[in-house]
C-alpha cells in the first residue's frame, strides 16, 4: 500500500466520505447537536462548513491559478430540511468532484500553501480536500455517538498531506533544531525537522532499518517520536484526540511549540 494516491482514487475517496459525511448527518437525532470536536459548532454549522467550502474549491479550481472564488453570493441558503440538505450536500461534492475531473492533476490553482512542499496544482488540492471531508466525517460521527477510524489507505495518505502542505515553511524554526518523527503501525514512517531553514519533511525507513540519532546528537536529532495506526496519527494531528491516545518518546512538549508556532510565510 502506497503513502500517495491516484488522481482518480482521491476523486473517488472524496465522494466515499462524502457518503459517509451525509450518512452520519442522516442519522443524527437533531441537527442542533454541538459537535464535540469542534464545540464552536452545532452538526448543521458542519454542514454548511462542508457543502459552502466544496462549492468555494470547485469554483477555485475552475478559476486556474486566479485568485481564490467564492459561489456564496447570491446563492439560496442553505436548507435546514433534513432530505434537502443531504441533497445540497450531494451537490456540493458533485460540483467539487467535477471540477477537478474536468481540470486535471497537473493544471495550476490558487492556493493558501505557496511556500509548502505541496504543488500549487489541482492534483494537491483533491488530495487537501479529502483530508478535510475524512476529519469532518469524523466530526460528524462522533457527534452521532459512532465514531470510525479514517480508512487506512486515506490516513496514510493523509499523514504526509498534512506534513507537506499544513506544517512545511521555509520561515525559521524560532526554537532549537530538531524533529519530530511519526510512525504509523502500518508500516510508514516520516520525519519532520525544524531548524533556521524552516520546516520539511520525508518519508524515512520504518524504525530498525536504519539508525536514529538520537536527542541532542546533531541538528536533525529526534525530539520526540510519536507511533499510533495512520487514522490516529491524523487525527493527533488536527487536534481530535489528545496525545495520550498514542505512544510518544521524548519531549512532548515540543507539540505544544510546535501548535503556536506561526511561520511568516
Amino acid at each position: 500500500m502506497t503513502t500517495t494516491l491516484t488522481f482518480p482514487a482521491l476523486l473517488r475517496l472524496i465522494d466515499e466520505r462524502a457518503g459517509a459525511f451525509r450518512a452520519a448527518v442522516a442519522s443524527a437525532p437533531s441537527l442542533d447537536a454541538q459537535v464535540p470536536t469542534c464545540p464552536e459548532w452545532t452538526l448543521f454549522d458542519l454542514a454548511q462548513h462542508i457543502g459552502d467550502g466544496r462549492r468555494d474549491w470547485a469554483a477555485t479550481v475552475a478559476a486556474g491559478p486566479a485568485p481564490a472564488k467564492s459561489a456564496a453570493e447570491g446563492a439560496p441558503a442553505v436548507p435546514r430540511e433534513r432530505e434537502a440538505l443531504e441533497a445540497w450536500l450531494a451537490a456540493s461534492t458533485q460540483e467539487l468532484v467535477d471540477a477537478l475531473e474536468e481540470a486535471g492533476p497537473d493544471r495550476g490553482c490558487w492556493t493558501w500553501w505557496g511556500a509548502s512542499q505541496s504543488p500549487e496544482n489541482c492534483g494537491s488540492v483533491a488530495r487537501h480536500q479529502l483530508q478535510q471531508m475524512a476529519v469532518h466525517t469524523y466530526d460528524a460521527q462522533i457527534t452521532v455517538g459512532d465514531p470510525e477510524p479514517l480508512p487506512t489507505d486515506v490516513a496514510l495518505d493523509g499523514v504526509e498531506e498534512f506534513l507537506f502542505t499544513c506544517v512545511a515553511t521555509p520561515s525559521p524554526w524560532p526554537h532549537k533544531p530538531t524533529a519530530f518523527e511519526f510512525h504509523a503501525t502500518e508500516g510508514h514512517s516520516w520525519r519532520l525537522t525544524v531548524d533556521g531553514d524552516g520546516a520539511r519533511s520525508t518519508r524515512i525507513p520504518v524504525p530498525g532499518t536504519k539508525p536514529v540519532a538520537a536527542a541532542g546528537e546533531g541538528p536533525d536529532a529526534v525530539g520526540v517520536s510519536v507511533r499510533g495506526t495512520a487514522s490516529e496519527l491524523v487525527l493527533f494531528v488536527y487536534d481530535r484526540i489528545p496525545a495520550d491516545s498514542l505512544q510518544l518518546e521524548g519531549d512532548a512538549g515540543l507539540f505544544d511549540l510546535l501548535r503556536e508556532w506561526e511561520p511568516e510565510e
